[in-house]
């Protein structure tokens, strides 16, 4: 059988860069972890505000 944790975990968005499952900002079909987003967001040209 398989437990609900295991159910949930199948469902988590994955990083598409380094394949994590935790923070995934999947909001504009991004599919990357806080990790990846922020090490390559310049480069996509997001800005960071202060």
């Amino acid at each position: 059988m398989i437990s609900d944790k295991e159910e949930k975990d199948k469902k988590a968005q994955k990083c598409n860069r380094c394949g994590a499952r935790g923070a995934v900002y999947h909001q504009m079909g991004l599919n990357l972890c806080r990790r990846c987003f922020r090490e390559i967001a310049a480069k996509m040209g997001f800005k960071k505000y202060e």
